[in-house]
């Protein structure tokens, strides 16, 4: 699949109001792009980055989860040629530990359900506007399930198994569908974690610099080069060692 350059294309990326999709949009913006239309459950919350970057930030209101915002921000952003799904969620606990299925079904119906609703959305406008990109963020923690996030683990492994997917459905009309697989990154949702950490600037920047080569699998951080090479070599042995963690 060819590769897309960020440089004058239109973007609308969720979960824009904080971390990694903060800098998703900053550095799309400084990259060259065109417009970012940028979504977040509390549109109020994107005003810095309106008031930084003009009409150049288009804010949405956006629940990925409600797919009648989901409908209206199509609606609203019918010449976005890049798509990136970065709402996500954590903290649903154990599993025999915490039997209460509520903060498990939330993570995937945001993680899982969230990116389809976004892709049945989107997918018609890319293909009407060229092909595009669609640009999902995963986690590490797809690769192998996390003991301490099991539920967490399970959406974004329910989510790379449907990047998958997509990218079958969607070659035929020219859309490059990119998995990216973070290890942790210095965000609030890791703040506990007690590990080097990569920046959100970083991981943006090396997303772009490789949807434009139209790399499918992306692996923004030392530590997640290094996590996927272990899967690659020995995955009982990383699944044993995230276990002992636990």
């Amino acid at each position: 699949m060819p590769g897309v350059s960020i440089k004058d294309k239109v973007v609308l990326i969720s979960g824009s109001n904080r971390g990694i999709g903060k800098s998703f949009a900053i550095q799309a913006l400084e990259m060259g792009a065109k417009k970012v239309y940028a979504a977040a459950r509390d549109e109020s919350k994107l005003a810095g980055l309106v008031e930084k970057y003009g009409d150049k930030i288009i804010p949405l209101t956006l629940d990925v989860t409600d797919q009648d915002q989901v409908t209206a921000a199509a609606a609203a952003a019918g010449d976005v040629e890049v798509l990136i799904n970065n709402a996500g969620i954590g903290g649903g606990g154990q599993i025999i530990g915490n039997p209460d299925e509520s903060a498990k079904r939330i993570e995937m119906n945001v993680n899982y359900f969230g990116i389809m609703k976004m892709c049945i959305a989107f997918a018609p406008i890319l293909k009407a506007n060229g092909g595009g990109a669609i640009v999902n963020i995963l986690s590490v923690a797809s690769l192998s399930n996390f003991a301490f996030a099991p539920g967490y683990s399970a959406s974004k492994a329910a989510g790379r198994s449907l990047t998958q997917a997509l990218r079958v459905e969607l070659a035929k009309q020219g859309t490059l569908v990119s998995g990216v697989f973070p290890g942790p990154v210095d965000t609030d949702m890791a703040k506990d974690i007690p590990m080097d950490k990569a920046s959100p600037d970083s991981v943006a920047i090396h997303v772009y610099e490789e949807i434009a080569k139209g790399s499918e699998d992306i692996y923004p951080d030392p530590f997640a080069v290094q996590f996927a090479a272990n899967v690659q070599a020995d995955f009982k042995a990383v699944e044993k060692a995230d276990a002992a963690g636990f």
